[in-house]
């Protein structure tokens, strides 16, 4: 697919989407606990047996924060009611994640969710877009959450109609920079295995994207293999300043950005640097080779 020249700005910047609701219950926080790693190297770990059991029954149980980022996962099904928006949704790429924690999510439950268009850029190759999910606890009203979600839509750029390239923001460009890695030493550092089957695992949580999971789908956009999904990636690394950092309290956590710049294949190790600078953990989670990626 070549330049979007039938893409049109105003209509995308301007689309509402509908309204829609997630329920989920303690098998779904559960599961997605396993799904980024938790109780993998030890099933009994007294850090994260609490995401997936609790001796005074599941009602108890821990959400994770990274769980937030499931909620919006439906709105990519919506992308193709968009008006003027056409890309071949086997190249779309995960960029980006921004997820804002207001209040400890229950261990089942029901959000509404509203979603809205808060960026759109022209890459040329490429259209970046960006979709902000505002999510609200259905029987009390309260805003529990928010996520802003970039897309890479390979081969949807190209579609400005001046020298100047489009650009469009509902946020100002510092409000969610990711912080730059420090030059000096790591205050810590942790090591984990994710398994060969983690994405098949993952994918149960609800991203069903085939890129992580078909062979043939992986193929045509330039992987030799399924990759790993990028909020997997960001699972394991904020369960880590967790499990580290955090001593295990998982409502520490009240912001996270995540960029995600290169994949990972199941089966490779994460390596998660962080430096605490006062209230604040700046990470970075690198993989160790498992896989050739000469291609």
């Amino acid at each position: 697919m070549g330049t979007s020249d039938g893409l049109d700005p105003n209509l995308i910047i301007s689309h509402e989407f509908p309204t829609s609701t997630y329920t989920y219950t303690e098998r779904d926080v559960a599961l997605y606990a396993l799904g980024i790693g938790a109780c993998s190297a030890n099933p009994v770990d007294d850090k994260e047996l609490k995401y997936v059991y609790h001796q005074d029954g599941q009602q108890h149980i821990k959400v994770l924060p990274t769980f937030a980022a499931l909620s919006p996962l439906s709105i990519l099904s919506e992308l193709a009611s968009i008006p003027s928006l056409e890309y071949d949704p086997r190249l779309l790429l995960h960029g980006q994640q921004y997820i804002e924690i207001f209040k400890p999510f229950p261990s089942r439950g029901c959000l509404v969710n509203k979603v809205a268009i808060s960026g759109l850029h022209d890459k040329g190759k490429a259209a970046v877009l960006e979709v902000e999910t505002m999510s609200y606890e259905k029987e009390s009203g309260a805003l529990l959450c928010s996520n802003r979600m970039t897309l890479y839509l390979r081969g949807a750029g190209g579609f400005s109609k001046s020298s100047k390239p489009f650009s469009y923001s509902k946020y100002p460009p510092d409000s969610t920079v990711t912080p730059k890695i420090p030059e000096s030493q790591p205050f810590t550092i942790y090591e984990e295995s994710t398994q060969l089957s983690q994405a098949l695992l993952y994918r149960l949580s609800g991203d069903y994207n085939p890129l992580h999971s078909d062979p043939v789908v992986a193929g045509i956009a330039g992987f030799p293999r399924p990759i790993l999904h990028g909020l997997c990636t960001l699972g394991f690394a904020i369960r880590a300043i967790i499990k580290v950092i955090c001593r295990g309290d998982p409502h520490m956590i009240k912001n996270i950005t995540g960029r995600f710049l290169l994949h990972v294949f199941p089966g490779e190790t994460l390596i998660t640097a962080m430096w605490v600078e006062g209230m604040r953990v700046i990470y970075q989670t690198c993989f160790r080779l498992k896989f050739n990626r000469t291609y």
